[in-house]
């Protein structure tokens, strides 16, 4: 498989990644402009223009894009996330130029019309409420919010229902005149690509775009504090973050294997302690986030009023420990959970392009894979312990949702993971 990186003129970078004997392809544009390139007044508005990229182009209906990709069988979508938004298809390999026809369509075209821009409101709103009703998935906003107060990288992708409801026309077009440039854009296609031909497809659709500095963001700072709310649910949700190491720190690969050892299957050591030796809850994990210039490990779990003080003490205890023993056998376990984790993934051409588009973003280059897992390897239980125990002394955030007026606070359990 080979991976090839062109640069337009402009700055637009296409990279794609040609997997032989592949007869389906995955392509798209990815531009780094997600929910932490919003000002306050603008939190929400890079997931709006999401949803507003099917609603139709200067060119083509809302139905005309749905027609199009699903009369060739392919398939389409977008998401946002606090550092991307992407815009993404899946077709066979004979239609990847009408794909990326599409989704530059998408990109640089979007109408905007007035009445569509209400009808998606609605949606966002829908969208908003049910998340606001699944605590399992607000607590994680809430997490997010505690360990990054006040800033961007802090605050929800979907945003506040007031801003949502408030954002016109000129606030999209606005938004994208500002982090739409094509210094910004990633186009990423892999599967059964000609890279040649992608190539001369983006200039004719891109080229003319007009190159310009990128804008800056606010960079993360981890300052852990608490959020509790208290109501009358079945379970209280507890989620904890940590502060941990970005992309580009040397210990990146160390806190995924640590977070994987501890929270990240049925062999790990959260879910055997705290699950199947002591049933108190019916799922607990442990997971390692990072993006460009911040990380987090995060541990979540879901249990009864009576059960939450003994799991939470619980897991520091276990936390604590693991810079002591973690054991040889639990670090090669979690270093092939990784390694095979990554690779299977990889034989998914969706997978590929959204790893070169990303590693781009990140690196300003694809690793190769040989390089990744080389890096996997590299880590030694040492180097688990270490980082374990650096992390009962890191920066810590905690949410709790649910009958959670019993609970421990924030510094009671710190005080519990470094004593």
């Amino acid at each position: 498989m080979t991976v090839k990186l062109t640069t337009l003129s402009n700055g637009l970078r296409i990279v794609t990644e040609d997997m032989p004997g592949l007869k389906s392809a995955s392509a798209g544009v990815w531009v780094t402009a997600g929910g932490r390139h919003e000002r306050p007044e603008q939190n929400g508005i890079a997931h709006f223009l999401e949803h507003m990229a099917f609603k139709g182009t200067e060119r083509r209906s809302a139905l005309q894009i749905a027609e199009e990709i699903e009369d060739v069988g392919g398939y389409i979508n977008a998401y946002t996330s606090r550092e991307m938004t992407a815009y993404y298809a899946r077709v066979l390999k004979d239609d990847v130029g009408m794909a990326l026809d599409v989704i530059g369509d998408i990109v640089l075209n979007p109408a905007f019309d007035e009445a569509d821009i209400e009808t998606e409101r609605h949606v966002i709103l829908q969208e908003i409420g049910q998340a606001l009703d699944t605590p399992d998935d607000i607590v994680f906003d809430w997490l997010q919010e505690v360990s990054y107060p006040d800033q961007s990288f802090g605050r929800t992708i979907l945003g506040p229902e007031e801003r949502v409801s408030a954002f016109t026309r000129a606030d999209l077009q606005g938004f994208v005149a500002e982090r739409y440039a094509p210094g910004q854009m990633i186009l990423a296609a892999a599967g059964g690509v000609d890279h040649d031909a992608i190539v001369a497809q983006a200039e004719g659709m891109f080229g003319a775009l007009k190159a310009r500095p990128a804008l800056g963001f606010e960079s993360a700072r981890f300052a852990g504090t608490e959020r509790r709310e208290v109501k009358d649910l079945e379970q209280v949700h507890f989620a904890m973050a940590f502060d941990g190491p970005g992309y580009r720190h040397p210990d990146v690969h160390v806190a995924q294997i640590y977070a994987t050892a501890m929270g990240g299957g049925m062999s790990s050591r959260l879910f055997q302690k705290i699950r199947e030796e002591r049933g108190l809850c019916y799922s607990i994990f442990a997971q390692a986030g990072a993006s460009e210039d911040a990380g987090q490990i995060t541990v979540y779990a879901g249990t009864s009023e009576d059960e939450i003080s003994d799991l939470m003490t619980l897991t520091m205890d276990e936390m604590k420990r693991a810079a002591e023993d973690m054991s040889d056998a639990e670090v090669a376990r979690a270093r092939a959970q990784m390694k095979a984790g990554m690779l299977m993934g990889l034989e998914s051409a969706s997978s590929r392009a959204e790893r070169i588009a990303r590693m781009l973003a990140i690196y300003g280059r694809v690793l190769d894979v040989d390089e990744v897992v080389a890096k996997i390897d590299a880590v030694t239980t040492a180097d688990v312990r270490r980082f374990a125990g650096a992390l009962t002394e890191a920066g810590s955030a905690l949410a709790l949702y649910g009958p959670a007026g019993a609970a421990p606070d924030l510094d009671t359990i710190r005080a519990r993971l470094r004593g």
